[in-house]
């Protein structure tokens, strides 16, 4: 067993070509939930944390933070751009460390402000919006003028993924929330692409232009969900995964309208598709296990995340989720490898990040 860790490890190595040289951007700023989170959420009262085994279990740091027994799809991206490190979370980066950019992404966030209320703290997308605007003001000291600042942040990327605790969080959870009593999906979809829309343009407002707006995936097809609403436990949840469609649908067409705009270069990274692809046909991607999470609690390893101290499963990288919602390393190296060179026409619209970069 050792000696398969070692190899997969100097696979990992060759294939991300981790010789220290220079990145493809300056920096890279990313914002989201708990897909990506890597550690924002340590510090605050929420249910919503990861920073205990046995997440992190195959990450060389151990629990980080990260809702992953290893990489995240940033971590894997941000060693494709060519950084040598991870990009930390912001709540530990201070001073000229902002140069290279760092993580806002909040476990249980979404866009709407009240979205995962039930679990505790977390930072909105409009909360990491606001702490970004902070950062951009430490920028130009740091740089010297607001043009300095302006020129440099053109130059980065921007990866947003917001959305999938506004329905897993929100809209599907009527016993908390009202909001699927007071619109039907089209319309639930319509008034979060309206406030998204406005929230992106205040990033965009304050130095992004090279921006990835990810999709969300198909949450309906996650073991928690497969636990609560699917009789046999394999059948995805259709009424689920046809909303978050709507709202991907209108996303692209955002794609559209913030290219317009000077200087913007905006794609979208088709998750969901990219998911759907795995899903049809996982042992081509050397997965075997799709509707259980490795680590859990219930049907499915379903009910709940991985308990602190748990023993996951053994064959970690046979298994497409590491717990009830979030994807294995192994899931992550292929989506964050798909979305930073597209294997497929349809896994990004209309750019992959390799092309954003040299935008």
């Amino acid at each position: 067993m050792q000696g398969l860790r070692l190899l997969v490890l100097f696979a990992l190595c060759s294939w991300f070509g981790l010789a220290r040289t220079a990145p493809q951007v300056p920096c890279y700023f990313i914002f989201g939930d708990s897909l990506v989170d890597n550690g924002n959420n340590n510090n605050i009262a929420s249910l919503a944390r990861a920073n205990y085994p046995p997440y992190g279990i195959d990450f060389p740091d151990g629990p980080t933070g990260r809702f992953s027994n290893g990489l995240t799809t940033i971590d894997v991206i941000s060693k494709l751009l060519g950084f040598n490190d991870y990009i930390p979370p912001c709540a530990s980066v201070d001073g000229d460390e902002l140069l290279t950019g760092c993580n806002f992404a909040s476990a249980a966030a979404g866009i709407r402000d009240e979205t995962g209320q039930q679990l505790g703290g977390r930072i909105s997308f409009g909360g990491q919006l606001t702490n970004y605007q902070t950062a951009v003001e430490q920028l130009v000291g740091i740089l010297g003028d607001e043009e300095s600042a302006a020129n440099h942040l053109s130059k980065c990327i921007f990866s947003v993924g917001m959305g999938s605790n506004d329905y897993l969080n929100n809209y599907f959870m009527p016993t908390v929330y009202t909001t699927s009593q007071q619109y039907n999906p089209q319309q639930y979809a319509g008034v979060l692409i309206n406030q998204y829309s406005q929230q992106i343009r205040t990033l965009y407002n304050y130095g992004a232009r090279k921006v990835a707006l990810i999709g969300v995936s198909q949450v309906g097809c996650s073991p928690n969900e497969l636990a609560q609403f699917s009789q046999n436990g394999i059948t995805c949840v259709d009424r689920i995964n046809s909303a978050i469609q709507i709202f991907n649908h209108k996303l692209t067409s955002l794609v559209d309208q913030f290219n317009k705009l000077p200087g913007a270069h905006f794609t979208y990274i088709n998750a969901y598709g990219i998911f759907a692809d795995i899903v049809k046909n996982p042992a081509s991607h050397g997965l075997r296990v799709i509707n259980r999470g490795c680590c859990g609690v219930g049907r499915n390893n379903g009910q709940v995340t991985c308990l602190p101290f748990q023993t996951p499963c053994t064959n970690r990288h046979e298994y497409l989720f590491w717990d009830a919602f979030h994807p294995s390393e192994a899931a992550n190296v292929i989506i964050g490898k798909r979305s930073y060179s597209t294997q497929s026409s349809s896994d990004v619209y209309p750019i992959d990040i390799r092309r954003l970069a040299l935008a």
